[in-house]
């Protein structure tokens, strides 16, 4: 493996805070001595600063059963209090919760004091309906203020919500419904989406038309002005209903172990995954990360985390952490993209957005149309930058830095998942010395480390699998209804480890670079290569705007690297005149080694992507090993494949 490593993980380039940043950071040096002195007590003090606790916690954690963690299990709380009430009774009603921005142009501003208001008629409309503490409640809405509100309203009656991406299928939605045996569906009759109205309502009617649900109502808010079929008796507006109900609603508490959601993992084949977590400790590391990682202060500035709440990053870094800190934010219902290519920077400047968290995709996808379009507008409000959803190669984290940052931005590059429920990996703003590509350091109280296959350690410059050694508090609290399932999917292979299924690296400074999925590591002739490594490579060079790396099934070497490369608009005169699939193999070569030259490079304009701009390689593997392409219904653009098939053949 060491002649195959590639020289992303000899990073030379470092960005120390500035002395200005470091003076007014949120987090100080000192988090990690603390913590690493006494991790629980660590996770107590946060927990008691960050969290309003009706009952008062006095055991930080149980572990007597392990992997089923709780913790902080005899304290009480409510987590729509903490995000709404409490910072209305501290004075801070007026202080702007979301400044939410429709793909069409409209816009709504809604304070704390407003939300708060919106939230408790929301409660009292679902206990009007049946809803009970305890009872599941599915929602499948646009980016659009009332999916906040639904989600804290459940919460607030000590219900579950799962909610499902709006653009999943009636298929993956009915099962999602029928796993965690949903009471209520809150749905749209569409949302906008690439200048158009978008249906879902549809989809939930086809969802549940085989009449064996157990769903009671669907409760619809307003939104497409489109035509949607009603069952009488079953189908409810939202609008129309909340305005009968009362606007005074109490908070009850509920136990820190209390399910708060489900949330299933997307791609999964067969039964669905859904992840379970609940309240005390969630909403702990929640809060602890959105305030460290991003430097939040609240008073002043405006954070804008560009996820959809469908995702764990829209439930934890849209709703929870934010609105638990008491934070301004921006919410975006439509695309990049629409109505022009540079309809997110607007948005930056017309809000003056400070902190702004987004996924490597998105940004290469910004790469490749080119800098013109943000350096039309100032974003110069701009002082942290996030990362999240997969690796980000060094050009990608460059570009970013450069032309978005200014130059001067810090960006955090955060490594979690579904599962983890909060960040478990990044640098801090004020204390890291940051270096492009590398998810750098476990966060304070986070214990982290990289296995070999027989669970030994390994050392610097060297890679394994991903495993988290101690308990967390935002952790799973299992899979909803089937222990089994989540022992044998996550602890089996090393029994008292979370294994994570990614794989990661310690450079020759001990920081981690993420590797991705162990399902994303291709075996060439016996030698291991991860995907992001030589996808790294192809984006370094300056024909490639973006990337994917698939292995195939070969007779000879057991998997072969291919490739599908977008080129620069800039560069695709210069692409003409040359043999590019050969020019992109030597700098494979160069950059990594021979065993990691691409056997097939093809170029296409398109790669797959889901809505929330997560590359379908699946969908690519089925292409280089000649099958007949699979589901397609989660891709933003469902003819993309088309495309790159029509270019195979």
């Amino acid at each position: 493996m060491s002649n195959t490593i590639d020289n992303l993980l000899h990073e030379a380039r470092r960005f120390a805070p500035s002395e200005e940043f470091a003076a007014n950071a949120i987090a100080t040096a000192d988090l990690y001595e603390r913590a690493s002195a006494d991790r629980l007590g660590f996770w107590a003090d946060q927990s008691r600063d960050l969290v309003h606790w009706h009952t008062p916690f006095t055991r930080t954690l149980d572990w007597s059963n392990p992997p089923f963690a709780k913790w902080f299990d005899d304290g009480e709380l409510n987590v729509a209090y903490n995000c709404l009430d409490r910072h209305v009774l501290a004075g801070n009603g007026d202080r702007v919760a979301i400044h939410w921005e429709g793909e069409p142009g409209d816009s709504r501003s809604i304070t704390y004091a407003e939300l708060t208001a919106e939230v408790k008629k929301a409660a009292n409309l679902l206990t009007s309906l049946g809803i009970q503490a305890g009872d599941r409640v599915a929602i499948y809405l646009p980016m659009i203020p009332e999916a906040v509100i639904a989600m804290l309203a459940v919460a607030r009656i000590g219900a579950v919500h799962s909610v499902v991406f709006g653009g999943f299928s009636a298929e993956s939605l009915r099962s999602r419904i029928d796993d965690a045996e949903a009471k209520l569906v809150i749905t749209a009759d569409g949302g906008w989406r690439k200048g158009r109205v978008f249906p879902l309502k549809d989809a939930v009617d086809a969802a549940l038309a085989n009449g064996e649900s157990t769903v009671e109502h669907v409760l619809v808010v307003k939104r497409g002005e489109n035509e949607v079929a009603w069952t009488a008796g079953r189908d409810l507006w939202w609008q129309d209903e909340i305005a009968l109900v009362d606007a005074d609603h109490v908070a009850k508490a509920f136990p820190a172990e209390n399910p708060l959601f489900i949330l299933y993992t997307s791609g999964t084949t067969g039964k669905p995954k859904g992840i379970l977590h609940t309240s005390g400790g969630y909403l702990t590391q929640a809060a602890f990360t959105h305030k460290n990682v991003f430097d939040l202060h609240p008073e002043s500035d405006v954070y804008w985390c560009s996820a959809d709440v469908g995702w764990i990053t829209g439930h934890t870094y849209v709703v929870y952490g934010p609105l638990a800190n008491g934070a301004t934010q921006v919410l975006y219902e439509g695309t990049p993209e629409t109505p022009h290519p540079g309809r997110w920077w607007e948005i930056i400047e017309k809000y003056k957005v400070s902190i702004f968290y987004t996924a490597p995709t998105a940004i290469r996808s910004f790469m490749k149309i080119g800098r013109q379009h943000p350096q039309k507008f100032d974003l110069s409000s701009l002082r942290v930058l996030g990362s999240v959803g997969e690796p980000i190669n060094p050009e990608a984290w460059m570009w970013y830095r450069d032309v978005i940052g200014g130059g001067d931005t810090p960006i955090v590059d955060t490594w979690w998942q579904t599962e983890t429920g909060a960040i478990m990996i990044s640098a801090l703003p004020g204390v890291t010395t940051l270096k492009p590509g590398s998810a750098q350091v476990p966060l304070p109280g986070i214990s982290i480390d990289i296995l070999d296959e027989a669970g030994v350690p390994v050392g610097k410059d060297q890679g394994g699998l991903l495993v988290v050694t101690e308990p967390w508090p935002s952790m799973l609290r299992g899979i909803w209804g089937d222990p089994d399932r989540f022992v044998e999917t996550y602890w089996s292979k090393f029994g008292d480890k979370y294994f994570a299924g990614d794989g990661a690296r310690y450079d020759m400074d001990g920081e981690i670079w993420l590797m991705g999925r162990v399902d994303d590591v291709m075996n060439v002739s016996g030698h291991r290569l991860s995907t992001a490594e030589i996808e790294s490579a192809l984006v370094a060079h300056p024909l490639t705007a973006e990337a994917a790396v698939v292995g195939a099934a070969d007779e000879t070497t057991g998997q072969a690297v291919v490739a599908f490369v977008i080129i620069k608009q800039n560069q695709l005169e210069t692409a003409e005149s040359i043999d590019v699939a050969a020019e992109l193999r030597k700098h494979v070569s160069q950059q990594i080694g021979a065993i990691a030259r691409p056997r097939d490079i093809f170029i296409v304009t398109e790669l797959p992507k889901t809505r929330s701009g997560k590359i379908m390689r699946r969908l690519l593997k089925d292409v280089a090993e000649g099958r007949e392409v699979g589901d397609t219904t989660t891709l933003a653009d469902t003819a993309v494949m088309s495309s790159i098939q029509a270019k195979l053949t």
